[in-house]
């Protein structure tokens, strides 16, 4: 019985990997994801009567359960070196008479893509993934392993032959698909919140997650461009080595070629270049890379770059289009932002409409007119800009763009801030400011309410049922039931979502009221300090200057808030309803082995987390402070600690790690 279960396994998990590599690197689905699904459950089930036959490169073991405290630091075996770039025809023509002259031979290049994300080095030991590292310095990288185990096009287990060496380091990209980075866009700026401005950022991010359960859900991928350790070595040519890595199926560049001389390389590099807007992912140019390896170790290389191989980087693709209007949509501080309404052009993979003009001072340094044209650019962002008008096309009489006299969503007179480009509405019931102070208030990092996405957010408003932040917590199921499409059973999600969200802590509270220059950190800062509601009603403009981190600008925003009857108004209401949330103070009689320091946390320690660690310091009647000074007690420091602890060394400041600080306190 236990042999056939275990054939039976080895079946499932062989037509899995299968069906993952030809759905994520071959972009070739044979089944539908039902059906896929159908295997994966059967897999999980088998393996959950029968644990002991479940193996580490199982398709089932991709995501861990628990988060990682930090990452440790693994040494390349073979340094991750950077590479040389140019814009430049006449460079890559030289860099190719360089490797003649040394070689004394013509070369073949191979060219591939250059994908725009993270580099990552991935180790195979007997075909098994053992290890994925970032590139850190080149010589020292961050071990990701057990997030690199949720990228589906990374294998477990490579496809094992004659060929498969006993160690094996395959070096690539790890980068985000434009359709999975425009979906997480879209949710973000569903849920209020600050979008993200490239793929490799976000990448970048997902990656270094403590928590592999959220690198998973960003659905990277990875493609190979390189090789590190490699014994033995199986093929004498780079070309040969790719034809491996897809025999392993492991994936690589698909529009990867051959050339005989660099007349044919830069003849591949201008093909791409007109075709590479409508790939799936982001690149900046074409890497020429010689193909021998006998030649590659005859090159050699520099202290910083390999002497065979150079990137050719594409100028920023522009494209030109018609300026028909410029509308000014209004954010939850008022700000008026001017967003240009335009015919549409495809650029970069995607159809560019409406980009923003950022502020009034943009536009009168594009000296933007009506009607004109104008030149869009990416540069290598997924969030296009205008780069330039284009006078002498300017159609006989244009209008100048001039900025709104009044609020386009209430009709109430605009200022220009002080010594800053922004125009704002100082309307404090403008529809248009409270709807977005609604999404930002419900947001993730906020009270963290969910199911009150945009469109919910503008419906409560249009229909009159919320008014203010409180008017939220007095919602009844039959209100939201009528509202359009929103049956019981997501009203009452909602209405569960919102009253779970009275357990938000103070801080959430202060960066969800929209008060201007208090974001999460400020709101932490604030919470801490003074402890309520009530506590930061009775304080002064100069009490408030007072606090650690909170300079003149942020103690008047704050104090005009709790002063002024908008801002009065939204408290009353919510502590009406039962939002008032507190930080526990000690007892007067409490110890306070940390009272007059001031004290900076950085970097990922092992057991506590910076907000943990940073309120115990607080109720030890320390405080915490994001910035080393010459007024640092000393520095709280972990792992990946960064410029602040190097600024602590440099000032002489003492530097504890968490087991130290542990131990003063105790």
């Amino acid at each position: 019985m236990t042999k056939s279960i275990e054939n039976r396994l080895a079946h499932l998990r062989a037509e899995i990997n299968r069906h993952n590599y030809l759905y994520y690197t071959q972009a070739q689905p044979q089944i539908t994801d039902q059906q896929f699904d159908k295997l994966m459950r059967e897999l999980i089930e088998l393996e959950s009567a029968h644990p002991e036959l479940i193996t580490s490169d199982s398709p089932s073991q991709r995501v861990g359960g628990e988060p990682t405290d930090a990452f440790r630091t693994v040494e390349h075996v073979v340094p991750m070196m950077s590479i040389d770039n140019t814009y430049d025809e006449a460079e890559v023509r030289a860099f190719d008479a360089r490797v003649r002259k040394t070689l004394g031979e013509e070369p073949r290049y191979v060219l591939e893509p250059k994908v725009d994300g993270v580099s990552l080095s991935v180790r195979y030991e007997k075909g098994r993934l053992v290890q994925a590292a970032t590139r850190g310095d080149g010589r020292r990288g961050d071990d990701v392993t057990p997030n690199a185990r949720t990228i589906q096009s990374v294998p477990l287990r490579l496809e094992a032959d004659a060929d498969l060496p006993e160690i094996l380091e395959v070096r690539g990209e790890v980068y985000m698909p434009n359709s999975e980075f425009q979906r997480l866009n879209a949710q973000r700026e569903s849920a209020g919140e600050e979008i993200f401005k490239n793929p490799r950022n976000l990448t970048t991010g997902a990656l270094r997650q403590l928590d592999p359960r959220i690198t998973a859900s960003r659905k990277l991928r990875f493609v190979a461009h390189g090789l590190g350790e490699v014994k033995p070595m199986p093929v004498e040519t780079y070309w040969d080595w790719l034809r491996l890595l897809k025999r392993w199926r492991l994936p690589v560049g698909e529009q990867t070629a051959r050339a005989d001389n660099i007349d044919k390389a830069i003849a591949i590099i201008e093909e791409f270049g007109a075709t590479r807007g409508k790939l799936a992912y982001q690149t900046d140019g074409m890497v020429v890379k010689v193909d021998s390896f006998a030649q590659r170790d005859k090159l050699g290389a520099t202290s910083k770059a390999p002497r065979w191989v150079i990137a050719f980087k594409y100028a920023a693709e522009q494209m030109q289009t018609v300026v028909r209007a410029v509308d000014w949509q209004v954010g939850k501080a008022g700000t008026l932002t001017p967003v240009a309404r335009m015919d549409p052009v495809f650029l970069a993979g995607t159809t560019v409409q409406n980009p923003t003009l950022h502020n009034i001072d943009q536009i009168r340094k594009l000296d933007l007119h009506l009607g004109d044209t104008v030149v869009i650019e990416k540069a290598g962002e997924v969030i296009p800009y205008v780069r330039q008008s284009v006078p002498e096309k300017r159609p006989k009489h244009a209008a100048r763009v001039e900025p709104p006299t009044k609020c386009p969503s209430c009709g109430s007179q605009v200022q220009r801030d002080a010594d800053s480009p922004y125009i704002r509405c100082v309307n404090p019931d403008c529809p248009a400011q409270f709807k977005e102070r609604l999404r930002w208030f419900c947001g993730r990092n906020q009270m963290d309410i969910e199911h009150v996405g945009d469109k919910l957010a503008d419906a409560l408003v249009d229909h009159g049922l919320v008014k203010t932040f409180a008017d939220l917590y007095r919602l009844k199921l039959e209100q939201l039931v009528n509202l359009e499409r929103l049956a019981e059973k997501s009203a009452q999600n909602v209405l569960d979502a919102i009253d779970k969200s009275r357990s938000a802590s103070l801080e959430r509270l202060l960066a969800g009221l929209g008060v201007r220059h208090v974001g999460n950190r400020v709101a932490y800062v604030l919470a801490h300090h003074f402890g309520s509601l009530d506590a930061l009603k009775a304080a002064t403009t100069e009490q408030l200057a007072e606090v650690m981190e909170i300079g003149p600008a942020i103690a008047e925003s704050v104090h005009d808030f709790f002063h002024n009857a908008a801002g009065k108004h939204v408290i009353a209401e919510l502590q009406k309803v039962g939002i008032d949330p507190k930080v526990d103070k000690p007892a007067a009689d409490a110890p306070r082995p940390l009272a007059g320091m001031t004290i900076v946390v950085t970097g990922t320690l092992p057991t506590l987390g910076r907000a943990e660690i940073e309120a115990l310091i607080v109720k030890l009647g320390g405080k915490a402070a994001g910035s080393v000074s010459k007024k640092t007690s000393f520095v709280v420091a972990g792992d990946s600690a960064g410029s602040k602890l190097d600024k602590a060394k440099a000032l002489g400041i003492p530097v504890l790690s968490e087991a130290e600080f542990l131990e003063k306190i105790k």
